[in-house]
């Protein structure tokens, strides 16, 4: 049996220009180059790039989901496609279709450019039922052997402006629930939530105003999460996915009692951005604001938010007509610590001159500095700025208007 001969192709590859913050936006330039190494000379007939970039969704139903690995292998599953990007170059090709190159042996690079278009593309995303990609593919064709290709993928990120004014406006939402059962009600458990704007960052922390009033007979825990929504559409049906990806917990609140929230804060983890320009797949999220009650449903209030990828700079200053509008109390707010704290006062500037003095030890008179040497150096130690404090005393050793003056005596 004959031996196959090796390939002289050992390394194939695609290098890619890093984007500014990691991900290109539309109208940006992906610029990087094809990297190839020969170990003999080889004839190629062309060597072409590809640049696609799509949205896909796809799931299977009913005895079909339970039966495939994953919803794009069932038959009869679901599934919708839609392009973002398109682009083919030619890096390497001979004029005439019969022609061929001969690459010596050793390493080739071939640098190539495209600029993705203006219209805004859908964020790069991988989620349970789909998922939005964009890569490049290097194409290497020879004359006798099949065709050789590599991938390289990139991020693509479509920004959200969190600065925007739709953005910019706070939440608020309130709602109240009777607690029992049948004709044993034992009262209403309130709840009303705010957040100051509807858009933030990942990274940010979101403070959580919230009022909980327990007119019920149970103990209650308020708690606060952040969701993740994923929905899918596909030959005219919706597929929805949905998560959790932070939450946090209060204090019990107590039958009777009332707890408040005064910015309770809840970080935002690594999350994709929101997607809300692709017709096919959507991710959205929710700060859901609730109180578990034992025995009873809980009570939830589900504010909207939008997760952005530009920080929001402009100062607020709407916090006294929030405060107005929902009632709670955000005086904190106005305190602020110095810049550079004060300095502890010194002692002798607490006491009276007559105290101070009283509790100064008697030193001998400064004397002249030849005699300075022939006496001991600590008897003309200077006295201490700071004194200590007086001898604890049962009198009063400042008496107000007090005319007669008794000695305090102790029986042993």
């Amino acid at each position: 049996m004959a031996a196959v001969a090796a390939s002289p192709v050992t390394a194939l590859s695609v290098a890619l220009r890093e984007a500014a913050g990691g991900a290109f936006a539309a109208g940006e330039a992906v610029c990087g180059r094809v990297e190839l190494e020969l170990a003999a000379p080889l004839p190629v007939r062309a060597l072409r790039l590809d640049a696609a970039g799509r949205a896909r969704a796809a799931w299977s139903e009913g005895a079909a989901a339970a039966a495939a690995s994953s919803p794009a292998d069932a038959a009869g599953g679901l599934e919708a496609e839609v392009p973002y990007l398109d682009v083919r170059q030619e890096l390497l090709r001979q004029a005439g279709d019969e022609g061929l190159i001969l690459l010596e042996a050793g390493k080739h690079e071939f640098p190539f450019s495209f600029q993705l278009p203006q219209q805004p593309l859908a964020t790069s995303f991988t989620g349970k039922y789909g998922s939005i990609h964009y890569c490049v593919r290097a194409t290497l064709e020879r004359p006798v052997a099949p065709d050789q290709t590599v991938k390289r993928e990139f991020q693509v990120i479509n920004h959200i402006d969190v600065n925007s004014p739709s953005l910019l406006t706070p939440v608020i939402q309130s709602q109240e629930k009777m607690v029992g059962c049948w004709f044993f009600t034992s009262g209403p458990v309130s709840l009303s939530a705010k957040i100051e704007r509807k858009g933030y960052c990942n990274g940010e922390a979101i403070p959580i105003y919230a009022e909980i009033e327990n007119c019920s007979s149970r103990l209650i825990v308020p708690k606060a999460a952040i969701f993740q929504t994923q929905t899918y559409l596909a030959s005219g049906k919706t597929k929805t996915f949905r998560q959790m990806v932070a939450n946090v917990r209060g204090n019990h609140v107590a039958s009777g009692s009332t707890d408040t929230w005064n910015g309770k804060t809840l970080k935002i983890p690594p999350v994709t951005p929101s997607i809300l320009d692709c017709c096919i797949i959507r991710v959205e999220y929710s700060l859901a604001v609730y109180v578990h009650i034992p025995g009873a449903k809980k009570l939830m209030l589900e504010l909207p938010l939008v997760i952005g990828t530009i920080p929001c700079t402009a100062f607020s200053s709407r916090n006294s007509s929030l405060t107005t509008q929902f009632g709670i109390d955000m005086s904190w707010l106005a305190l602020t610590m110095p810049e550079h704290p004060e300095a502890p006062p010194n002692y002798a500037d607490v006491v009276s001159e007559e105290e101070f003095s009283r509790h100064i030890p008697a030193y001998p008179q400064p004397i002249d500095c030849e005699e300075q040497l022939c006496c001991p150096m600590f008897a003309y130690i200077q006295e201490f700025r700071f004194q200590p404090p007086p001898l604890y005393s049962e009198v009063d050793p400042n008496p107000v208007e007090v005319e007669d003056r008794q000695p305090v005596s102790f029986m042993a």
